[in-house]
């Protein structure tokens, strides 16, 4: 099985990346994940969550018969020294909001969670492979530090070798659950687009992930798979794609200029000529299978509009306005919706607008983005859990605010430094409702985010994976990751 890029650490406090999630999935267990129809299906949880004291305790009773790779016992014990490590030293410890102010072993076999204040979202981060389970044991040394070549958990498959180009899973025999369908997986990483599509055409690989794949190359396996050449998966779209705008300078600090920008994308176009349709042109932060009714915030393609609202700043007569337009130089899609939107821009707004393109690698982009480098910058967002509070809240909480300036919190780490009046109480309001209710405030809140424009989603990628036609067809689960024990050769 093959992708791109290397894997430099499989410790749940510090993965992040679609690979290492991908390798965690299948060496660990969630206490919980999703089904198809989005449901909460208990994993190494034995039961849904109990909530007690007004929303400030989570009780979740746990498996008995589960082991780890070392042969120790999973326990509330074993869950509860996870879970303190992931809170002390995982980079990824800020998913949980600092909602968590106690975690205990209630029991031998109950869990319990003391919140800091009531949250309905709390349930899908349950569902996050980063909170998977390690041995307190073979972890003994490793309390407030990373272990990253090695890995200890309870999933279906233990790691038997890690090199930062090779990954070897092999079956745990004692594995609580069904077993694995094939007899192991040999995960290569390789370094660019061509060797995965020559890897897979070849037969030199089995299986091959989608991502950082470059659009032409995974539309020709699309079109493989259509003629009965290959197999593919699809996973849920869960992936957004969105321009980031910096709205605390001059000149995007003017509301009518990024409104005059949300009127001036044509994502029809965009996924068109960047996916060849592959891609789904999006109009809000949250993807649309994690909302009761699919709502769309963001105004659709309106030059006209655009240009109106560009007048009104005091462009078009007599001067243009000149933005800087970031794209990462090693993401391939990147380049091609700059190169698309500046093109569009030329054609519809060239006497108003001109886009200014900058080539940026992505590490330096990360780095810099809470600096304020950027005027504006695509990038892309994949939630830590599916829910549409990990989608806004990493965009839009904000601890310290000036006006609609967000000086201090995620608002500011993401680039924006963007808020508004009351926003934040609006999304603590939200984790503290559920049903319809909880979809009717978020809704809310993207709609005063799209009114402020400071984020212009673009596009909705779903995860999508071929094999070899003696392999049986690709799967995922819920959560978009590809589910290794189903892989199976067919006879």
């Amino acid at each position: 099985m093959a992708s791109a890029g290397k894997i430099t650490s499989l410790d749940p406090a510090q993965a992040s990346t679609f690979d290492a999630l991908q390798l965690l999935s299948a060496l660990g267990d969630p206490l919980y994940r999703l089904d198809h129809k989005g449901d909460l299906e208990p994993r190494l949880a034995s039961a849904p969550p109990q909530i007690s004291d007004g929303g400030f305790t989570i009780s979740i009773p746990l498996r008995k018969d589960v082991l780890f790779h070392d042969g120790t016992q999973f326990n509330a014990a074993a869950m509860a020294f996870s879970l303190r490590r992931f809170l002390r030293i995982g980079t990824l410890n800020y998913v949980v909001g600092g909602r968590i102010a106690a975690v205990e072993a209630a029991g031998p076999y109950l869990l319990s969670l003391r919140l800091t204040r009531p949250s309905t979202s709390l349930e899908g981060l349950l569902t996050s492979i980063n909170l998977t389970p390690v041995s307190p044991t073979a972890y003994a040394k490793h309390r407030n530090q990373f272990l990253n070549k090695q890995f200890i958990g309870t999933g279906p498959y233990r790691l038997t070798s890690f090199q930062t180009q090779q990954q070897r899973l092999e079956p745990f025999q004692q594995y609580w659950s069904t077993e694995a369908s094939n007899a192991g997986i040999d995960f290569i990483n390789l370094s660019n687009s061509t060797a995965l599509f020559g890897a897979l055409r070849s037969g030199e690989v089995d299986v091959l992930l989608s991502n950082s794949l470059d659009e032409d190359q995974r539309l020709a396996l699309h079109r493989l798979a259509k003629q009965g050449k290959l197999r593919e998966g699809t996973g849920p779209a869960l992936e957004i794609g969105y321009i980031t705008l910096l709205s605390n300078t001059t000149p995007l600090n003017q509301p009518l200029l990024r409104k005059a920008l949300a009127y001036s994308l044509d994502r029809q176009l965009m996924v068109e000529r960047v996916s060849y349709g592959l891609r789904r042109p999006l109009r809000s932060l949250v993807p649309p299978n994690l909302q009761a009714e699919p709502i769309t915030p963001w105004p659709s393609y309106n030059p006209q509009r655009a240009k109106q609202l560009l007048q009104k700043a005091g462009y078009c007569t007599t001067q243009k306005l000149t933005l800087p337009f970031t794209f990462r130089s090693n993401v391939p899609a990147d380049k091609l919706l700059a190169l698309t939107w500046q093109a569009q821009v030329e054609r519809d707004l060239s006497d108003c607008l001109t886009l200014k393109l900058n080539s940026v690698e992505s590490t330096t982009v990360y780095r810099q983005l809470g600096e304020g480098a950027f005027q504006a910058v695509i990038l892309e967002w994949r939630g830590a859990y599916p829910d549409p509070e990990a989608y806004l809240a990493p965009l839009l909480s904000c601890s310290k605010a000036n006006g609609p300036v967000c000086e201090e919190g995620e608002a500011a780490i993401s680039g924006s430094f963007w808020t508004a009046n009351g926003l934040e109480a609006s999304l603590r309001h939200s984790d503290e409702l559920r049903g319809p209710d909880r979809l009717h405030q978020l809704g809310e809140i993207e709609h005063r985010a799209a009114a402020g424009a400071a984020y212009l989603p673009i596009w909705l990628v779903a995860p999508r994976a071929w094999a070899q036609l003696r392999l049986s067809k690709p799967e995922f689960d819920g959560s978009g990751q590809l589910m290794l024990p189903r892989l199976r050769e067919l006879h």
